[in-house]
């Protein structure tokens, strides 16, 4: 093997962040993510995608957290122990799951871009700390215009028809890929489903395959 090649062979893989927002997990990995890849010297790619989908696959019609009812007690009071201890404010939604289907369809044009990630943050604070109604256009404008973003263009981009298509086949990529909750995080086919799985991925993706 060259040395060209095994440089190549042996560097650090790109690690895609699948995120959700309406997921609470998501949230905590969004704040996260990029400090950890930084500090690593590991690309993180950014990946919106929507879970409603992916559930009505699997048989349920609502969050598994609202199906079962110790599951959701335990991911709540969770959040604030995770939230607490990354020093990050919470506040439980007054309505969960948050209906995410506009804020992914703006998430999915700034796929690739550098905005991205701020967007994300803020559109997570708005939901998980501030109590904001992130199915509200009036909050993706107030989030983008304070990113000094064109809102107004950007918003009406979100609903055109090749777009959506574009958030479709994203999901769609997600399911092929067996993703089957928020957050993950895949090394090409390799998969790690969580937030707590964020720093295995890590490792992965650093070592070549394992752990």
């Amino acid at each position: 093997m060259s040395k060209a090649s095994a440089t190549a062979s042996s560097a650090p893989k790109k690690i895609h962040f699948w995120f959700e927002f309406a997921s609470t997990y998501s949230y905590l990995s969004a704040a996260r993510v990029a400090k950890v890849g930084k500090a690593a010297n590991v690309e993180i790619v950014w990946e919106p995608f929507l879970l409603g989908p992916i559930f009505k696959q699997q048989g349920w019609a609502d969050s598994p957290f609202n199906l079962y009812e110790q599951k959701g007690r335990y991911m709540w009071r969770d959040m604030e122990r995770l939230c607490d201890g990354y020093g990050l404010p919470f506040r439980r939604p007054d309505k969960f799951p948050m209906n995410s289907l506009l804020a992914t369809r703006v998430a999915m044009l700034g796929r690739g871009e550098e905005w991205l990630p701020d967007f994300a943050r803020a559109l997570y604070h708005a939901n998980f700390a501030d109590g904001q109604d992130i199915a509200d256009s009036a909050t993706l404008e107030r989030i983008l215009a304070a990113l000094a973003l064109p809102s107004d263009d950007l918003i009406a981009r979100a609903d055109s028809d090749e777009n959506k298509r574009q958030l479709r086949e994203q999901t769609e990529r997600a399911a092929q890929l067996k993703i089957f909750g928020a957050p993950t995080f895949s090394i090409e086919e390799e998969l790690f489903w969580g937030n707590d799985r964020l720093g295995d991925a890590v490792v992965w993706a650093r070592s070549g395959g394992s752990l």
